[in-house]
């Protein structure tokens, strides 16, 4: 019975709780810390994919023209929906790792740029199990989030080094301005790697299962993300 009197009150503390802050939401009581980080992760990596996104079109204006009434902005929405549900016929309904490759392609004819994000952001989307929330149930992998980070990397060295037939680089990332270098690619996607990398060492830590790691080499194939 006095359970019961202690139970009572914390129930009414948390569902009022629920309604004087937007912050708290029942479905949270079903998360674990590692949950709430995971999220925290997922969070800052798609705000980071939409700069990415930004900028890239703005350094490769063309890309978006290639196909008529497109934006920006609706190039974002049609990249960052969650769950992903919709394939797109312009890059031939690839994605992750598929839908990268085809922006690298000589004979593709299509948006290149947006190929590229789409690709990056289903890729990990799918080291994230696919999912859009983290409950206490949902195990991560944590090779596919290592194996992520390291497809990044790949994505880097692909950008600065595949050339079409006239020796311009695909897509245009970092550039020289007179003597002042920008690296602002570069910062973003070491980020993202960085955060891929630590979401990986976490979840090693708590499942007590070896990243099996891998030796860069250049012009390596992509490494293979399961669910």
């Amino acid at each position: 019975m006095k359970i019961l009197f202690f139970i009572a009150p914390l129930c009414i503390f948390l569902l009022s709780g629920c309604s004087t802050s937007s912050q708290f939401h029942i479905k949270d009581l079903a998360k674990t810390n590692i949950d709430m980080v995971s999220e925290i992760h997922m969070n800052q990596i798609n705000d980071l994919l939409k700069n990415l996104t930004v900028k890239l079109y703005k350094k490769n204006p063309y890309e978006l023209q290639k196909v008529q009434s497109q934006t920006i902005n609706s190039r974002l929405s049609q990249i960052f929906t969650c769950p992903v549900v919709k394939k797109y016929k312009e890059i031939d309904f690839k994605e992750s790792t598929d839908a990268i490759l085809l922006g690298f392609e000589p004979d593709f004819k299509g948006d290149r740029v947006f190929a590229l994000m789409h690709g990056l952001y289903t890729m990990i989307n799918k080291s994230y199990n696919s999912k859009c929330e983290l409950f206490m149930l949902d195990y991560l992998n944590a090779q596919n989030l290592y194996n992520s980070a390291r497809n990044i990397e790949i994505l880097v060295w692909r950008l600065n080094t595949r050339k079409r037939n006239d020796g311009r680089l695909f897509i245009l990332t970092n550039s020289f301005e007179g003597e002042i270098k920008n690296l602002s690619y570069e910062r973003v996607f070491g980020k993202l790697i960085s955060l891929q990398d630590t979401m990986a060492l976490i979840v090693s830590n708590r499942t007590g299962r070896i990243i099996k790691e891998v030796v860069q080499i250049a012009g390596m194939t992509f490494l293979p993300i399961g669910i």
